[in-house]
């Protein structure tokens, strides 16, 4: 389809009207990715061969750059047309992206009316739930019956973001109760919208952190949420296409803290070698210099390691099997405390928890490792058992701080995100270094 589109675009007369006639009967999304294979002449081009029905929709899925790029080529008037028949949140979302010369433009080609919704809205932080709302929704007055209902509906419907769900307020605009159009199918058209609306509301604040408001949408199920301000009176709705990009968000963020980077606005193809080092350098320099603890440590033992320097050879397994066991237990944590089934309260559990895990990881691989050493370093029965009960106390430690710490983060209000691996494995490493160099002076009397 893509290549049929390429070949029809750089012909003209009759094939152009081919075109027009294939880009109707494709999804608008489909339409939207073949944008990504085009220059910005062609892109330019193809926009303005799209059916004015479609062009809006198909504008809202595409790049930042290829908006900017049809925005700085259409005209005021194609420029007003465009943006007004954009949802209220995805121009705020075209304006967030775009440059100040490109948001003077859009600004100034919108009805005053939407303009003013849409400042309203770049108002609320970001990441709050108000930032990402819409006010194109249906709201519907308790008195008013399922037959006026539905007038309402088919009058203005055509123009909200969704009309699967729609919203009883009072005169006041206080939120009162939802109904859905299945229920108002299937009640008396006489039947009062306050008596077969639902009254046990689900809603956000506009201030509520949009993580937690897509946390809600995963626990009740819901397709679109209303959202209100202090005094409970909607100013507007999300619906369930945002809080995917919310989700897909906060994930793409949440990798990137824990792999030791700083987050990036921009996919990886998009962004600048700069700007990618610059995300990298700071994390990178943390480690290196926290990665100097254990060359103290190491120094602290240095008469110990050269009566016996066999120890050296069995420090680098130590130390990664502590990486890894950490590592385990900081992502299943830190996903579980995302989804909510690990809350603070649950401290004392989770470290008891992870105390037994370790100690059967750690015995069953210490006695693995036992034989090991026994058998490939001159059967010498305390070296081997050195370094498997450092084993054991290597893989507790690291469980444990794999599993305190992103707790300990989040009640100190830092993401547990930044205590995933890289962090956890140099605590993890430089605990079990000493452990291990501790038992051996110990065990082997160094």
């Amino acid at each position: 389809m893509k290549d049929q589109i390429l070949s029809l675009l750089n012909t003209e007369g009759l094939e152009i009207y081919q075109l027009k006639a294939l880009l109707i009967s494709m999804n608008t999304v489909d339409i939207a990715e073949t944008f990504d294979e085009l220059n910005h002449e062609q892109t330019n081009k193809l926009f303005r061969i799209l059916p004015k029905a479609i062009a809006a929709d198909v504008f809202a899925y595409l790049e930042t750059d290829r908006q900017q790029s049809i925005i700085e080529a259409l005209n005021d008037i194609e420029t007003g047309e465009i943006v007004n028949s954009l949802f209220v949140d995805d121009a705020v979302d075209l304006i967030e992206e775009m440059p100040a010369n490109v948001v003077t433009k859009v600004l100034q080609n919108v009805p005053s009316e939407k303009r003013n919704l849409i400042n309203r809205i770049l108002q609320y932080p970001d990441d709050s739930a108000g930032s990402i709302m819409t006010t194109e929704y249906v709201d519907l007055r308790e008195d008013a019956t399922v037959r006026e209902a539905f007038d309402s509906i088919r009058n203005t419907g055509l123009n909200k973001e969704t009309i699967y769900t729609c919203y009883v307020i009072r005169r006041d605009r206080l939120l009162t109760g939802v109904v859905s159009v299945k229920t108002l199918m299937l009640s008396s058209p006489h039947e009062r919208i306050g008596d077969v609306m639902d009254k046990n509301l689900v809603f956000a604040y506009t201030t509520d952190d949009q993580e937690a408001v897509a946390e809600m949408f995963r626990k009740y199920n819901l397709i679109a949420m209303p959202v209100v301000d202090k005094e409970q009176r909607l100013v507007g709705i999300i619906t369930v296409d945002d809080i995917v990009d919310v989700i897909i968000e906060e994930g793409t963020e949440d990798i990137e803290k824990m792999g030791a980077l700083t987050p990036s606005d921009y996919p990886y193809m998009k962004t600048g070698i700069f700007e990618l080092a610059k995300n990298r350098f700071f994390w990178l320099l943390v480690l290196m210099l926290s990665a100097t603890i254990t060359a103290s440590i190491i120094e602290g033992f240095e008469g110990s390691l050269a009566l016996m320097p066999i120890l050296v050879a069995f420090i680098p397994m130590l130390m990664d099997t502590a990486g890894n066991a950490g590592s385990q237990t900081s992502t299943l944590i830190i996903r579980g405390m995302a989804l909510g089934e690990v809350r603070l309260r649950d401290f004392l559990r989770v470290f008891w928890k992870e105390i037994r895990v370790a100690l059967l990881c750690g015995t069953a691989l210490a006695v693995i490792n036992f034989g090991r050493i026994y058998l490939m370093n001159g059967r010498n029965i305390l070296l081997s058992f050195t370094v498997s009960i450092a084993l054991i106390f290597t893989v507790v430690v690291a469980k444990s701080v794999g599993g305190l710490l992103p707790m300990l983060a989040k009640r100190l209000k830092i993401d547990p995100a930044m205590m995933a691996a890289p962090v956890i494995t140099t605590i993890a490493d430089a605990v079990s270094l000493f452990i291990y160099l501790l038992l051996a002076r110990a065990i082997l009397m160094l």
